[in-house]
């Protein structure tokens, strides 16, 4: 076997086990531990990237390797429209409520993040890849690549929206007399998408159900807004 070859399958082999074997024990670690902080979705990438870090391997070594896991949010993406048909009849009823504030959510993420990124003098590259952290990461990387972002970048801010969200999200509802199962899960879809989703199944059943329809019907508008979100920036 050619020895480049073989470096690179080695390379894949290596990196793939690394990157699901973090994924485990995170959420062994978190099943344990129930801390917003030790949610899988921020213990995985710090462990891989401390990992990189240590052994002094390149970005590109390590996406040539694990990559082929970054290319299983398109089917994980075709199987969202499953929870849309599940829950046919709740969007149904409610449908004036829900698309009221997943167009108010969905608004209030891409002007905050813009206007926070203009302040802080971020170049555009940045400014674009920040626009659709508040939505899923299949979504938002299509988003991002369609406006002119780094899907790459995103799917780091989408992380760090969701770990925060969740956790942020808990707070509120501490505070705040939410009292509608509506409510409560869309509030963790709309602003914390997968791991809002996730916090939102502790909570209930129902709350984490809305939360999971929420997350995918914001994905959606947000991908077919992206053309005119792209055609306002350019």
């Amino acid at each position: 076997m050619d020895m480049r070859l073989e470096a690179s399958l080695g390379q894949a082999l290596l990196w793939s086990a690394a990157t699901i074997g973090f994924y485990l024990f995170a959420k062994a670690l978190y099943r344990r531990w129930r801390l917003w902080w030790l949610t899988p979705l921020a213990v995985t990438p710090a462990l891989v990237v401390a990992a990189v870090l240590a052994l002094h391997v390149s970005y590109a070594d390590y996406i040539g390797g694990a990559g082929w896991l970054a290319v299983l949010l398109g089917p994980v993406t075709v199987a969202f429209a499953a929870p849309i048909y599940e829950q046919r009849a709740l969007i149904r009823r409610h449908w004036p409520v829900l698309a009221a504030g997943m167009a108010a959510g969905s608004a209030t993420a891409f002007l905050t993040g813009w206007g926070l990124a203009t302040l802080l003098g971020l170049d555009d590259e940045l400014r674009l890849s920040l626009l659709p952290r508040s939505i899923s990461t299949p979504f938002a990387m299509t988003v991002s690549g369609d406006i002119g972002g780094t899907p790459e970048l995103t799917a780091l801010f989408v992380m760090l929206t969701g770990v925060l969200g969740a956790a942020l999200g808990d707070l509120m509802l501490t505070h705040l007399p939410i009292r509608s199962a509506l409510a409560r899960g869309a509030l963790f879809g709309v602003a914390a998408h997968g791991a809002g989703t996730a916090r939102a199944h502790e909570i209930g059943r129902e709350e984490g159900s809305i939360a999971g329809l929420v997350m995918v019907l914001v994905g959606l508008m947000n991908v077919l807004a992206a053309p005119l979100v792209a055609m306002l920036l350019r």
